[in-house]
């Protein structure tokens, strides 16, 4: 059973040893990995999909319950202990969105007779974190992005079942992110956010910053921090409600704004 996972520090793009030298996650984390566009986030989250030993540019390591990961990790689909959701989806098959989530499951050695309840858990839980209802009969390649990340969000979440989820830049899909945040945690895995999104980085526990290439620095959300999150909350709500009027056709009024009076 994975219990942690730890990033032991390689070097950064000049070739200098990377500041942070160790980061422990351990189950049922969420974390935020921030940084301007450039500065390797992206690079740490293949380092650790890729359960990284020293092989990759960055000279990193990671260790699962601080030892370095069983090669059937790396080799065997079924065992990888990792899911990575990408801002860029591409669908090779076209397949209606039941098949899909039927062959992950199959090819996740789930039993037949549970695959119609899992498949029953991933919709429930997708259709919570989009405006439009994913419908089974649909084909992947009808999905929008926003129902794309939100059925492979809960796919990771319930058919893998991986203990260790990777998400980069999941908010540009138009995903609910406080109900995804509230759903995760109820699933105690490792879930790492790479963001720019505000919301999302003061509802995590800490937050890993990059900068040139390197870990740069670690920040707990401190108490300041989470009271000022309801604030940050209450004002993405106002545009995610903004945003959702101009999709249904709706106009915009000045009203719509004295809820932040």
């Amino acid at each position: 059973m994975i219990e942690s996972i730890t990033i032991v520090g390689g070097h950064g793009r000049s070739g200098a040893p990377e500041p942070v030298r160790q980061i422990e996650l351990k189950m049922g984390n969420v974390v935020s990995i921030v940084g301007p566009t450039g500065s390797g986030k992206t690079t740490l989250i293949n380092d650790i999909e890729l359960l990284a030993n020293g092989n990759t540019p960055t000279g990193r390591r990671i260790l699962i319950n601080g030892d370095i990961a069983p090669s059937a990790y790396r080799y065997d689909p079924a065992q990888n202990p990792i899911a990575l959701i990408t801002q860029h989806t591409n669908f090779l098959s076209d397949l209606p969105v039941y098949k899909f989530l039927e062959t992950h499951a199959r090819i996740r050695n789930k039993t037949a007779q549970g695959v119609d309840a899992l498949i029953d858990q991933v919709l429930s839980f997708a259709n919570q974190l989009t405006g439009e209802p994913i419908i089974l009969t649909s084909r992947m390649t009808e999905l929008s992005g926003g129902q794309t990340r939100a059925l492979l969000i809960a796919d990771a979440t319930i058919i893998c079942d991986t203990p260790i989820v990777l998400l980069d830049e999941v908010e540009n899909a138009g995903i609910h992110r406080t109900r995804a945040l509230q759903l995760l945690r109820e699933h105690k895995k490792i879930f790492l956010f790479v963001t720019h999104d505000p919301r999302i980085v003061l509802l995590s526990d800490f937050r890993i910053i990059m900068r040139e290439g390197s870990v740069a620095e670690v920040l707990t959300t401190n108490q300041d921090e989470k009271m000022l999150s309801v604030g940050v909350s209450a004002l993405d709500d106002t545009l995610c409600q903004l945003r959702d009027k101009l999709r249904w056709g709706k106009r915009l009024r000045v009203e719509d704004l004295e809820v932040l009076a």
